[in-house]
């Protein structure tokens, strides 16, 4: 297997992974989500539906076909801009996940004494860090 499908069939799975949780979330069976959302004084500053969650589940699954294009996985007969328009964009949008909005979300975040704060160092901006370079990868080895 040529090494942008095999980053294309690793990453297509992180999203669908990713999406799964999402879906799973949406049909209210996940009752503590601590640590998923940012808080302030111990509220969450959002909280977001199973409609919203959902929706989020269905832009991750578009994530993963996007992938999937892009890496010669699957050819339907769409356009091949389409999925090089769209991996780059999986790239820009995780890696601006990763760097934050520099308050309570990513890297530079100045609040760090939450739970989702923790989990936001340790793991969530991590993996978005990590999609970003995939995809960077799998844009630039695709033919």
């Amino acid at each position: 297997m040529p090494l942008h499908q095999l980053l294309a069939a690793i990453l297509a799975s992180i999203f669908a992974l990713l999406a799964l949780v999402h879906f799973y979330w949406a049909t209210g069976r996940a009752h503590d989500l601590g640590g998923a959302v940012p808080t302030r004084d111990g509220k969450p500053l959002f909280e977001p539906g199973p409609i919203a969650t959902a929706a989020v589940g269905c832009a991750l699954a578009a994530a993963a076909a996007t992938v999937v294009l892009r890496g010669g996985l699957w050819t339907p007969g769409l356009p091949a801009w389409l999925a090089r328009v769209g991996i780059w964009a999986l790239a820009v949008l995780f890696a601006l996940r990763a760097i934050g909005e520099f308050r309570y979300v990513g890297f530079f975040k100045r609040v760090r004494d939450t739970r989702f704060a923790r989990l936001d160092t340790l793991v969530f901006s991590p993996l978005c860090a990590t999609i970003a370079i995939l995809s960077i990868a799998l844009a630039l080895l695709a033919p």
